[in-house]
């Protein structure tokens, strides 16, 4: 069995990477493999200050390399992928260079105007690059970097929330109509649109994540001009289950996700998601899942009433064939016994 450094800007919080990091390195220890973690924020075996996203530092490369050690081989969670610092990203690849590693890109810098000009990611003939859409790996195909694409995968029998005692949390009555939208507050993720779903429903609306990305002017203004009832951040001592069991609506209004959990979060959880069709939305939907379109107001006001509970049934059938959490050490396995660039999953 193999030694795994995981690097990352942030473990252990509540973000996309954190979370499918933290799947992945289950998966490398249900496959027999040791761990170590290394980020810059959160909660993570070894912090690096110079790791972060917003440090003022460059990273210090003995610290990485004392921290990664002698790793087998190194999984890179985003940095080299979005260079949001730039220095830490350098860093890395340098210290990866002739060295066994797995880029896993959940986002790419070719994919955000305002980081586009870093261009595609850095490469060598001992890394693997994996890419958790098809998207992002024709693009990188195009700047001739082979990737395997392996998407998000998710506990498609997920522990029960408490409904009651979430909504009393918040102060949502337990008659009222709530649209729970499952993010942070940044720009992509298209607050207005969700805002709107929720008050041509008549509902509360909940934004679960706070604001980032200097967001917060921008966030007060469209939360504070809403024409409906609204809830802000989670509750201490609650879970996601929590979260999942209160709603009655989930909303996923981005204009752009490099997968959008919350889509799969919301068949293991049994809720109706109501969806703006970005790029990666179609792959998702393109295995038979059924969503509503944002401007399915009746239809939406009538599953609320009287859930579908065959076509719940047939969502959860379908991501347990496609997403399901137990299929990941295997496809992790397949990656690892292969050569480059041939496994999809």
């Amino acid at each position: 069995m193999s030694k795994f450094a995981v690097v990352s800007y942030r473990l252990g919080l509540a973000d996309g990477v954190s979370v499918e990091a933290a799947k992945w390195m289950w998966a490398l220890r249900e496959l027999g493999h040791s761990v170590v973690s290394v980020a810059g924020d959160g909660v993570a075996d070894i912090l690096l200050d110079g790791l972060r996203m917003d440090a003022e530092d460059g990273l210090d490369v003995d610290e990485l390399a004392s921290a990664v050690g002698d790793a087998d081989v190194v999984v890179v969670e985003n940095v080299c992928s979005l260079p949001i610092n730039p220095a830490a990203a350098d860093a890395v690849a340098a210290l990866l260079a002739g060295r066994p590693a797995i880029l896993h890109h959940h986002d790419l810098a070719l994919q955000r105007p305002p980081l586009a000009h870093h261009g595609p990611p850095p490469d060598d003939p001992l890394w693997r690059h994996v890419t958790i859409n098809e998207l992002s790996a024709r693009l990188l195909a195009e700047h001739g970097i082979g990737a395997t694409v392996i998407t998000n995968h998710f506990d498609l029998d997920p522990p029960a929330g408490d409904r009651e005692a979430m909504r009393a949390a918040i102060g949502v009555r337990p008659t009222a109509t709530l649209v729970v939208h499952p993010v942070r507050a940044i720009p992509r993720k298209n607050i207005a649109s969700a805002l709107r779903l929720a008050e041509r429903l008549g509902a509360v609306y909940w934004l679960v994540g706070g604001a980032e990305d200097g967001f917060d002017d921008e966030l007060a203004t469209l939360l504070n001009s809403a024409r409906t009832g609204v809830r802000q951040g989670m509750p201490p001592g609650f879970s996601i289950a929590d979260v999942y069991a209160a709603s009655d609506v989930v909303v996923l209004s981005s204009t752009w996700e490099g997968f959008g959990n919350a889509a799969i979060e919301s068949v293991a959880f049994r809720r109706p998601l109501a969806r703006r069709r970005y790029l990666v939305m179609e792959e998702i939907e393109r295995h038979g899942l059924r969503f509503f379109d944002l401007d399915a107001i009746e239809s939406l006001e009538k599953f609320v009433e009287r859930p579908d509970n065959e076509l719940l049934d047939e969502n959860v059938a379908i991501a347990r064939r496609v997403y399901d959490l137990s299929l990941l050490p295997v496809r992790l396995r397949a990656l690892l016994d292969s050569p480059r660039e041939t496994v999809q999953g």
